[in-house]
């Protein structure tokens, strides 16, 4: 794995600083069983010597980037008797903890003890550490004991003198080519000025509320099914049924959905904690899941949301925190964000014997939020079962956001089982 952060890191790096909003991600682990504390304490140890067991570093010489270095810190396992319906009020309360990628622990596990029997795990992790595939994977491979790369990379200031000797060169070129490019494309000056009106501005619409959120297992067979009768596939479905949750009542402009498109498997270079782009889907309320499906095809055909005008991205990185907030806000933040994360490893189905019966992954926002993204949600597939984890600011409270989440589904024929 790449020692130096990468643009999206550096972006989570100023969330934890205070510079947007903030954000943990959250893995949720149901058994049948009572994990015993051996067991979870091996867990623990293997962690830290996976892609968690690191720390931010800032480096020495001014111009280079950040960089990983492995660290052992680790919170011990905290353990709590909840009841049986009390699980997310317990999950929300572990990822309102603290956890500092920079002075570590950057993540820390929980242990809850339902009444009733078996046991929920919560897996807490700063953004900057990893995002939800690499959440998932830092499990697996701990549970199998597979040897993961070294985190660290050259360090000194030797090391620092090449990185930042390296950036700027690939900055001063890449602004050298986009002011050229200004010069004489038309659409590209259009596209700066226009980045440069709304940049750091709040969005209309801007909601600051506590989150709520709800957690819906639906079977896979079926959800597939579904989506294939209608013309899309699974997350077409996903993004159709997410859209029509957030909508208002009467409201018939177009949502604009943000979708993170991970970058593993297609050449991504970095190999960085956050292997991510985002593209953004424009959705009308009489959008079918044929209609998603088309365009979402076109988005991730399309280039990815980035800097603006071919001005190079990692401009970021040379620039103070404040400065780079004020370029560029909460990117990514839309109406909705729609994160498909796909397939966890088979290695999570059974730990220290006892099968896994449900597991959901998420990023939460503790505390009180001020953004224009209404509601998240996130989709996981494990066994037979999909699991729709949903974050929103603009729903009363829990049991109101689980009803029109059952109502929704129901409309496309779907059953869901709530946490």
């Amino acid at each position: 794995m790449s020692a130096r952060l990468s643009v999206v890191d550096e972006m989570f790096l100023r969330t934890h600083r205070g510079w947007g909003t903030p954000i943990v991600m959250q893995g949720l682990w149901r058994t049948d069983g009572r994990v015993d504390a051996a067991t979870l304490d091996s867990l623990i140890a293997d962690l830290t010597r996976g892609p968690l067991g690191r720390r931010v570093v800032r480096p020495r010489v001014p111009g280079a980037r950040p960089r990983f270095e492995p660290s052992a810190d680790a919170f011990p396992v905290e353990y709590a008797e909840i009841e049986a319906g009390a699980v997310l009020a317990w999950a929300d309360e572990q990822a309102s903890l603290p956890v500092d990628p920079e002075r570590g622990p950057g993540w820390r596990l929980a242990c809850a003890r339902p009444a009733g029997g078996g046991t929920v795990l919560s897996l807490v992790c700063s953004h900057v550490i990893a995002d939800a595939r690499g959440l998932a994977a830092a499990i697996a491979a701990a549970l199998q004991g597979v040897p993961t790369s070294d985190a660290s990379g050259a360090d000194g200031a030797v090391a620092d003198m090449w990185d930042a000797t390296r950036l700027a060169r690939r900055v001063t070129e890449g602004t050298a080519r986009a002011v050229a490019g200004l010069v004489v494309s038309g659409s590209r000056r259009a596209e700066l000025r226009r980045f440069l009106h709304v940049s750091g501005k709040a969005s209309p619409g801007t909601l600051c509320h506590s989150p709520v959120g709800v957690v819906l297992d639906v079977d896979a067979e079926r959800w597939d099914a579904v989506a294939e009768q209608a013309g899309g596939t699974p997350n077409s479905l996903f993004l159709a049924v997410v859209a029509e949750l957030a909508r208002r009542d009467g409201e018939t402009r177009p949502l604009t959905i943000s979708v993170p498109m991970d970058l593993r498997g297609q050449g991504d270079p970095t190999g960085t904690a956050n292997s991510v782009a985002l593209v953004e889907v424009d959705m009308s309320p009489k959008d079918t899941v044929g209609d998603v499906r088309a365009k979402s095809r076109a988005a991730f055909s399309a280039p990815a949301m980035t800097s603006p005008a071919g001005f190079p991205e990692e401009m970021l990185q040379l620039v103070p925190d404040r400065v780079a907030h004020a370029l560029t806000g909460n990117p990514g933040e839309r109406d909705v964000l729609c994160s498909n994360i796909g397939p966890l490893p088979d290695a999570l189905v059974t730990i220290g014997g006892h099968r896994t019966t449900g597991i959901a992954t998420r990023a939460v926002h503790p505390g009180v939020v001020t953004s224009r993204t209404r509601l998240s949600a996130y989709l996981s597939r494990f066994g037979g079962s999909y699991s729709l984890a949903l974050e929103s600011l603009d729903s009363p409270d829990r049991a109101a956001l689980r009803e029109r989440a059952g109502e929704v589904l129901a409309r496309h024929g779907l059953t869901a089982r709530a946490w």
